[in-house]
């Protein structure tokens, strides 16, 4: 999170925007599948579903650590290698079994280089440093498509975020040049929960995509939205009106995932939250794209480059700053470094 001073600067400066893209029908709500209770996993802030168990991570931590979760969200094993990152805020899952763990967290936004850790089936590890075009940024949502180039998604105050990929091949240990690919601009709903009140709408803090890459996902503390990538081009998805599904009342939520049947995986910090499932989630999503006009717009879809901010109303400016400011100092404790 930004400073306070940042925060309400960002506030005053904001410009109004189009609301969220409505769905062709109206979601399910989700459902709670189990309860995460394992004081291990107290901070998850990645998931994702090889259609059997869940593997999960924590935000930050000083080495690589995926907890292996049975559909009753207990631990069943932890695959771990030496390998110390600096702050891991995102998971997905290459076809061929790889885990991405994305340590791209960077709160006080003085990073040289971010990374990408790619953990084989065998354990092995392959470190990607990366580096962004125009300085650091904190980012909390990796996505990857069907061929495999990463895209990273920033968290960005009032819902400014941009998005990025690699320039060309990942190097190891790198750094490989990011490239701006382009914006997303998010409002604030009134779905309930989150650590910030309805600022907290706006924040970029998960990815997902379907395991054949033609719906993508984002979320924020408490919305997802639902892309369709019928070709799996990520860019061209995030340019159309997405789905928006809310995840009320979720406590810190930042995880996202895909079950293999389209099936919406959602979760959040803290010991005793539970995992949340949105069925047909997938399918909505292609559905609405079917009978969307081509060139209809709305909702926080990708832009060239620039992006507005929504205006808050004044008891939000004041809730920002004050809610704003602890959960920042709360983040950087957590910090080694």
């Amino acid at each position: 999170m930004r400073t306070v001073g940042a925060i309400a600067a960002a506030v005053l400066l904001g410009t109004v925007l189009t609301g969220p893209a409505a769905a062709a029908e109206t979601p399910p709500p989700p459902e709670t599948l189990c309860t995460v209770t394992d004081p291990r996993v107290d901070e998850l802030s990645g998931l994702v579903s090889d259609g059997e168990q869940w593997y999960g991570i924590n935000d930050g931590g000083e080495r690589v650590e995926v907890f292996v979760l049975g559909r009753d969200c207990a631990v069943r094993k932890v695959l771990t290698e030496g390998t110390d990152p600096y702050d891991v805020e995102d998971l997905a899952r290459a076809p061929d079994g790889t885990l991405w763990l994305s340590d791209t967290g960077d709160n006080r936004a003085d990073r040289r280089t971010v990374a990408l850790l790619a953990l084989s089936p065998q354990g092995k590890v392959a470190l990607h440093r990366l580096t962004y075009p125009d300085g650091p940024h904190d980012a909390e949502a990796l996505l990857l498509d069907r061929s495999g180039t990463p895209y990273l998604i920033t968290k960005d105050v009032l819902g400014d975020s941009k998005v990025y990929r690699p320039a060309g091949p990942l190097a190891s240990p790198g750094p490989t040049p990011l490239e701006k690919v382009g914006s997303l601009k998010f409002e604030t709903t009134g779905t309930p929960g989150g650590p910030v009140g309805s600022f907290g709408s706006a924040l970029v803090t998960g990815a997902a995509s379907t395991v054949d890459g033609t719906v993508v996902a984002l979320r924020t503390y408490t919305d997802a939205y639902l892309y369709a990538a019928p070709d799996g081009d990520v860019v061209a998805a995030l340019r159309r009106p997405p789905v928006r599904i809310p995840l009320p009342g979720e406590k810190q939520g930042e995880a996202l995932a895909f079950e293999p049947d389209g099936t919406l995986l959602s979760g959040g910090e803290g010991v005793g939250q539970p995992i949340r499932a949105v069925r047909g989630a997938a399918a909505l999503a292609t559905r609405d794209a079917a009978t969307t006009p081509a060139g209809a717009t709305g909702g926080p879809g990708a832009e060239a480059d620039g992006a507005g901010l929504p205006v808050l109303p004044t008891a939000g400016i004041v809730l920002v700053v004050a809610l704003g400011g602890w959960f920042g100092v709360s983040k950087l404790r957590r910090r080694r470094r």
